[in-house]
């Protein structure tokens, strides 16, 4: 294995909460940009043949998967959440969004992120 993946627990805790408070700020704004032009949103999301009400699903899920990294307890669910808004958004910006992948760089990196969060909060066998 590489030396790199083994890391003092102290180190894992405050990289993951670095990344977890980090990806929180991105997912709540951008959510809350989301909901303060909601109209647009919608709009948007009917342009690429969504659902509208996914607007309002995705810009709900956003700040409360933001929120939910931030709470020990539901850090792994948020950030699987999150995981799959994420490749979502890779798939629109491949398949419909004009600029193609290059325009999802930004989904692509926050995808990569939550990976790492949910590989650095997997739970740990400590022996006795």
């Amino acid at each position: 294995t590489l030396p790199c993946l083994h890391m003092s627990p102290s180190a894992r805790n405050i990289i993951a909460w670095v990344l977890q408070g980090l990806l929180a700020l991105a997912f709540v704004a951008s959510g809350i940009r989301k909901f303060l032009d909601i109209n647009g949103t919608v709009g948007m999301f009917g342009q690429l043949g969504l659902p509208e009400a996914m607007a309002y699903v995705v810009a709900g899920a956003e700040v409360l998967g933001g929120v939910g990294l931030l709470i020990p307890r539901f850090t792994r669910l948020a950030a699987l959440g999150l995981i799959i808004i994420m490749i979502g958004a890779v798939v629109m910006h491949v398949t419909k969004i004009p600029g193609g992948l290059a325009g999802g760089v930004p989904a692509l990196v926050l995808l990569g992120l939550l990976l790492v969060v949910l590989w650095l909060r997997q739970p740990r066998n400590v022996p006795a």
